[in-house]
């Protein structure tokens, strides 16, 4: 039986509405009985150290312990990996050089499924991930010129980020909604959000104002069609 691994824990929400997504998608896909959808392995690792303090050189580096969630997937036959946190895709090629299994990039993913003809994008992210510029030059190599939140609408996005992760979705959502009028004024015609706790707070907002790009979505489509591809739905 082909098994596809999740490392996850960072955030442990944000991990169980990656794995839901899967499991509607593979739904909307045709299946209609436990036995149709795809099996999944997963690490729910919440004790890996914070992304973003590692990557502004405050906190203590996650590596070791991202790559031993690389190893216990690895050890149980893995056959695809999918990381739902943009922040660990900082030490990708890290993780997979580590690993037997191919792994998904979220953020890669999420820009290819940016709006035909987007020309500026808000990128949506902690400021660990904007620090490293990982959705910068990503948007940049397609020709998409980033827009990245100044110091004011960063702080709504962490605010929005910490609420989802203590569990106030509507109070994450204010956040989020003051971050998106000010990226909006800033010319900003769509948004990556590169975060995956902030779709958990899209999904309070009455209206948004500009298109959203959800990279927890984005990544259980991409994993959902590796799976199907392969015919892993199917017991053998």
């Amino acid at each position: 039986m082909a098994l596809i691994g999740i490392l996850g824990g960072m955030g442990p929400l944000a991990t169980v509405d990656f794995m839901e997504r899967v499991i509607q998608l593979t739904s909307t896909a045709g299946a209609l009985r436990d036995q149709q959808h795809l099996p999944l392995l997963v690490a729910n690792l919440p004790h890996i150290p914070d992304r973003s303090e590692a990557m502004r050189g405050g906190g203590e580096d996650p590596l070791p312990a991202l790559l031993d969630g690389i190893d216990m997937l690895n050890r149980n036959g893995v056959e695809l990996i999918a990381v739902p946190c943009n922040s660990a895709h900082c030490w990708y090629d890290a993780m997979r050089a580590r690993s037997g299994a191919p792994i998904l990039h979220i953020a890669e993913i999420c820009v290819d499924a940016m709006p035909p003809g987007t020309r500026h994008a808000a990128v949506l992210a902690t400021d660990g991930t904007l620090h490293s510029g990982l959705y910068q030059r990503i948007l940049a190599g397609r020709d998409i010129v980033p827009v990245v939140p100044d110091e004011g609408t960063q702080r709504n996005l962490d605010a929005c980020i910490h609420a989802v992760k203590a569990g106030d979705l509507v109070r994450s959502a204010e956040y989020l909604s003051a971050a998106l009028h000010d990226l909006e004024a800033r010319g900003a015609e769509a948004a990556l959000m590169g975060c995956t706790e902030i779709p958990l707070a899209a999904r309070h907002l009455k209206a948004p104002v500009m298109t959203l790009v959800d990279s927890t979505l984005e990544l259980a489509r991409a994993t959902v069609s590796y799976g199907l591809a392969r015919g892993w739905n199917v017991r053998r």
